[in-house]
């Protein structure tokens, strides 16, 4: 196990080294500096776990080397030492950003301890910054192509408008429902219902009470009034998925809805009230439904208001490798297993490929790669047979397959070390500046 290092930065030269001399006995390594310049540099060069640091110090004093600390090296824990009893020093001190203040001379085994505590919720931060960064966007679609741009412009756009109907429209797999929900949870509270149904799973016969709900008797079967989902969403969002499946005789009902908001149940005489905003999707070209006579143009023409297209994978493919990372993250979790990385040669193919089934398709295969691989580099080989014939977007070199292989271990290995460079360096069988020098030529923080 590698040892966590604690510089020490104080001007009494006696008391560092029988500090040090304490600390190393108890399994630390230590730096020492013996002014608030040195102390700096050393900080700045070795990057040490923690930092124990004397107030009162000639030329620049602890206060001054404290701020410099926190403005320059934020994630180094810092531990104030004094021998002067000063309250309001030591309150400066927290208030600044030290995590604890020791007057001296203090018990060294408290000390001991203080660290171990210390480098423990250094680890346990940086273990929830890496949970944070894997599932923030989980609730949201995730790209940094120039069509994802434009989409999230839209969708803010959106939001800040009164509009109450929006049309989505692209292929299947697109992540048509993940973009209403992005429209939900923008531009409503977050109380507020978010109801979902797809037009093409309900026969002719049920939609219609389950849109605008039922009285008691009204349908074959139905012993209790049944509530239906405009009634459901009030205040919120209804999103009607496959819009194009839905019946005729419902659509003229939905159209008085929207240009009305209200509505009749089946079997009740009395008008009701809702106020929802509608959200409908298709993965079809509705005008040519309209062409062919099975989608009313009044209606299209009321859902069409703001209409917002979601680009084919293949058209961002860009964003491939995101999201492919994305997925191997949260499929791993889920299994327990270490994740996947994504090999140059595999992301050449993956870039080439159509993608008929879209981000679905590639959410899919990722999870079917994860069972079958898991933790190891998915290069050509290991891809499906729908993928050999493939042309790849882009050279494929032995040295890119190579910077691939080298940056997936030392992700792997500074995950397992807690973000601990040393120990992350031992178990990759290399010395600590070996890998700082790696990670700086691989562009990894």
């Amino acid at each position: 196990m590698i040892n966590s290092t604690v510089l020490i930065i104080d001007d009494e030269i006696k008391l560092t080294q029988s500090l040090a001399f304490t600390l190393n006995q108890a399994g630390f390594d230590c730096l020492k500096a013996h002014n608030g310049v040195d102390g700096c540099r050393i900080a700045q060069r070795e990057k040490p776990d923690v930092v124990l640091l004397d107030i009162r110090m000639p030329g620049q004093n602890g206060i001054e080397v404290l701020q410099w600390l926190i403005e320059n090296t934020p994630d180094i824990p810092v531990i104030m030492m004094s021998a002067f009893d000063d309250t309001q020093d030591a309150v400066t001190a927290i208030k600044m950003g030290a995590i604890d203040y020791l007057s001296k001379p203090f018990d060294v085994d408290e000390l001991i301890l203080l660290i171990q505590e210390v480098d423990k919720r250094k680890q346990l931060e940086f273990e929830v910054r890496y949970l944070r960064d894997r599932f923030t966007n989980d609730t949201a679609f995730i790209g940094t192509s120039a069509p994802i741009k434009l989409l999230r412009e839209q969708i803010d756009l959106i939001t800040n408008s009164q509009v109450a109907t929006v049309l989505l429209s692209g292929e299947t797999g697109v992540g048509k429902a993940i973009i209403a929900r992005q429209l939900h949870i923008k531009g409503t509270s977050q109380e507020s219902p978010f109801v979902e149904i797809n037009c093409a799973t309900l026969p002719e016969s049920q939609i219609e009470a389950e849109l605008f709900g039922a009285e008691k008797g009204a349908l074959p079967g139905l012993v209790s009034r049944r509530r239906g989902l405009v009634e459901i969403a009030d205040g919120g969002t209804l999103f009607l998925d496959e819009i194009s499946q839905m019946p005729l005789s419902v659509q003229a009902k939905l159209l008085t809805y929207i240009e009305t908001r209200s509505y009749r149940p089946v079997g009740i005489a009395r008008e009701h009230k809702s106020d929802v905003r509608v959200i409908a999707a298709t993965n079809n070209s509705l005008e040519q439904a309209v062409e062919e006579g099975t989608f009313r143009q009044d209606l299209f023409f009321r859902l069409n208001v703001m209409p917002v297209e979601i680009p084919p994978l293949r058209e961002r493919d860009t964003d491939i490798q995101v999201l492919a990372n994305h997925f191997a993250q949260k499929f791993a979790e889920d299994a327990a297993v270490r994740p996947i990385a994504i090999g140059k040669s595999a992301l050449a193919l993956l870039k080439g490929y159509p993608w008929p089934g879209n981000v679905r398709e590639l959410k899919n295969l990722v999870e079917r790669l994860t069972i079958l691989h898991a933790g190891q580099i998915i290069e050509a080989d290991h891809l499906p047979s729908e993928f050999k014939d493939v042309e790849p977007t882009g050279p494929v070199s032995i040295e890119d397959s190579m910077q691939s292989v080298e940056r997936a271990m030392i992700q792997d290995a500074l995950l397992k070390s807690g973000g601990k460079k040393g120990m992350a360096a031992e178990r990759l069988g290399i010395s600590r500046h070996a890998l700082k020098r790696k990670m700086q030529r691989l562009t990894l923080s």
